[in-house]
């Protein structure tokens, strides 16, 4: 079982990579990769993600086949696929971090900044998740553990079912999304202790 963690050029690569590399069992392999057949030969798929959501469109766009495979091995392969914090935001249909950006519509909803509303942005540090629906990529996981959060802008899902969880932050924001074979998580499990790396490992070997 080979999981391939896409490199676009974001800067938590390494982090995400060790993260794996430390729950992995001994029939898994973990790669970094920004090789269309890479993604093709893959059982799952990762996409993490530091930055603003048109520099990592623009990644994706910049290596020739990338994008298109990611789509085919996401929605017609059905492969497992997780997008972390900018990673899951791309996943929308459109973001709005500098300007109006079509993102991957891999599940419908909009990108936002997040209201002020009395406190301060970016969303950065520690907050406890209110998990809604249950999930194998958050089994063992229950409302009131914590994640690191390091995020500006929030995904809002057009349809409230794809929602996992959220954390109160002035307001309601979005900290996990799913549908089918796709996931996505807007904190860092990576940099989120044993309760992260739990998450990681049970996506190493989600089965959807």
């Amino acid at each position: 079982m080979k999981t391939v963690i896409i490199d676009y050029g974001s800067g938590n690569i390494e982090s995400v990579f060790n993260a794996l590399s430390s729950v992995k069992s001994a029939n898994q392999q973990v790669i970094i990769s920004n090789n269309p057949s890479d993604l093709k030969s893959a059982t799952s798929l990762i996409l993490p993600g530091v930055g603003a959501f048109a520099d990592c469109i623009a990644g994706l766009k910049a290596v020739t086949g990338l994008s298109e495979e990611l789509r085919k091995q996401v929605i017609i392969e059905k492969k497992p696929f997780l997008g972390i914090c900018v990673g899951m935001q791309v996943l929308a249909s459109v973001g709005y971090e500098n300007g109006e950006h079509q993102g991957l519509s891999f599940i419908n909803g909009k990108v936002e900044q997040i209201p002020a509303n009395g406190v301060k942005i970016p969303h950065m540090g520690w907050n406890e998740v209110i998990v809604k629906n249950n999930h194998a990529v958050f089994d063992g996981i229950k409302t009131g553990d914590h994640f690191y959060f390091a995020n500006s802008y929030h995904f809002r899902c057009q349809n409230e079912h794809n929602e996992l969880a959220h954390v109160e932050y002035g307001t309601k924001i979005c900290a996990a999304i799913a549908k089918d074979n796709i996931f996505g998580a807007q904190f860092h499990p990576e940099k989120s202790g044993e309760t992260g790396l739990r998450m990681l490992k049970n996506f190493l070997n989600w089965r959807p």
